[in-house]
């Protein structure tokens, strides 16, 4: 049951202290060579401790992709860590391909990989009961200093458990907004 990870679900997930929730979904993640270049773990970042602490138990593992072409083909219409993270889970036909960013999401369901990312991720956990709400996540969880991608995105995307609430400055409204209708297609359809 082989499942590949991108950057994006693994940071995202350790910065908003989630990531143990990857281990109990889904057991081992691979992640290619550009993943954990762009993970930087040797730099004391937010979620870069629980990252090492990950591949240090092994349940993170780091795995070559073989097929260089076909990597170098996706590197033509997408970042390396996606490119490389899709290639190896087409070399393994991984089960699951965990993927945030939209174009890798699109490319990655065309090539006919089976693809969640981090909302898919906590959505499973909430129905699970391994999480009160999401709107816990974001609260519980340390906002960098001038947001970063993750807190973005939730802003956007993710008004959850249909409540307003402020985080670092951030308002949301809860909506069911299209990535989680695109999460629970996937989930159905998978």
């Amino acid at each position: 049951m082989p499942v590949v990870s991108n950057t994006s679900p693994i940071l995202n997930l350790a910065i908003v202290n989630q990531l143990e929730l990857l281990r109990q979904q889904f057991g081992e993640i691979l992640i290619p060579n550009a993943v954990l270049e762009e993970l930087k773990v040797d730099e004391e970042r937010p979620g870069s401790q629980a990252i090492r602490e990950a591949i240090s138990f092994g349940w993170i593992q780091v795995q070559e992709v073989s097929n260089e072409p076909l990597a170098q083909l996706l590197k033509q219409t997408l970042d390396r860590g996606e490119a490389e993270a899709i290639a190896l889970a087409i070399e393994l036909k991984a089960d699951w391909t965990l993927l945030d960013e939209r174009e890798g999401r699109k490319v990655a369901k065309s090539l006919g990989l089976r693809v969640t990312g981090i909302l898919g991720i906590l959505l499973r956990a909430k129905q699970a009961g391994k999480l009160e709400s999401l709107q816990s996540v974001v609260v519980s969880a340390e906002v960098p200093e001038g947001g970063s991608s993750v807190w973005e995105r939730l802003d956007r995307r993710c008004a959850i458990d249909r409540f307003t609430f402020r985080i670092g400055g951030f308002m949301d409204i809860a909506i069911v907004s299209q990535h989680i209708a695109e999460e629970a297609a996937d989930e159905h359809h998978g």
